[in-house]
């Protein structure tokens, strides 16, 4: 199985954008792709592939961190919703922002009754528990990016990271940070976490930002593919609320080349996470 969590320190640099199209991606080729949105923010997975009567802040229904607190209301397969592409969406809840003190108030009461809880391995235990390796090809878990509880429920699930990096001047402190990041990453988790792709992301290919790049490629982190700066084709996806494979199939006129380009990037980079993951046989 493929399972990773975009993760990066800046925000704004398309996370969640870069998240939803890899899963697009995914699944054009016929793997099943589970989609799991731990996203507190309104710009989430959620969101972007806006599952039809979804209501995030119905608190009466069950949803995932019931779950993860195991208190469910119902079984794992009812928390999901089919969305573009045939892609598997657990969506995000409003009680994602109650988890971390949930998780403590379980630690707690586990602890009095003599009994031992890791508040990072829930979402671990609900997937593993719900057969989900079995069941799908590639997992993706998105979250807002902050360090606490969330992050490392999904890093403990997935065990890898896809960075998405800021291709500007301004991100060139982030390139002697990525290394402290993963390594953050591990100890406060206490699993190794891989890092299968840094992603350079609004690349203009200015001479200042091919020193950055080149940089980039001289570390120990694997860059197989370069984003251009595709704001259009970004914003229009979010406002149309789809991935931007959709938008280009059903909200341009007509095709352009840039956008292509982009679209062929992020499907070379969803193959090159699929072999390294060996799961290429079948894709089509």
């Amino acid at each position: 199985m493929l399972a990773y969590t975009p993760v990066s320190e800046a925000g704004g640099v398309g996370k969640t954008t870069t998240a939803g199209t890899l899963a697009v991606a995914h699944a054009r080729v016929g793997l099943d792709v589970l989609c799991i949105d731990l996203d507190t923010q309104n710009g989430s997975l959620t969101y972007l592939f806006g599952p039809d009567g979804y209501d995030r802040g119905d608190s009466s229904a069950d949803n995932l961190v019931k779950h993860m607190v195991d208190s469910p209301e119902g079984p794992f397969d009812g928390l999901v919703e089919t969305v573009e592409a045939g892609v598997d969406l657990i969506p995000s809840h409003n009680m994602l922002e109650d988890l971390p003190e949930l998780l403590i108030q379980e630690q707690e009461k586990a602890s009095k009754l003599g009994r031992s809880y890791s508040v990072y391995h829930q979402l671990h235990r609900v997937l593993d528990e719900a057969n989900v390796r079995d069941r799908y090809d590639v997992l993706i878990v998105d979250t807002a990016g902050k360090a606490g509880p969330v992050l490392y429920n999904a890093l403990v699930a997935t065990g890898n990271v896809v960075i998405p990096f800021e291709a500007t001047a301004k991100g060139q402190e982030s390139i002697e940070g990525l290394d402290d990041l993963v390594t953050g990453l591990e100890e406060n988790t206490g699993v190794d976490v891989g890092v299968l792709a840094v992603v350079p992301i609004g690349f203009k290919g200015t001479n200042d930002q091919q020193e950055i790049l080149d940089e980039l490629r001289e570390g120990p982190f694997d860059v197989p593919i370069v984003i251009g700066e595709r704001a259009s084709l970004m914003e229009g996806s979010w406002r149309q609320q789809c991935s931007p494979f959709a938008y280009v199939d059903e909200h341009r006129s007509r095709e352009r080349d840039h956008e292509m380009d982009t679209l062929e990037a992020f499907e070379d980079l969803a193959r090159h996470l699929e072999r390294e993951a060996g799961i290429v046989e079948g894709v089509a």
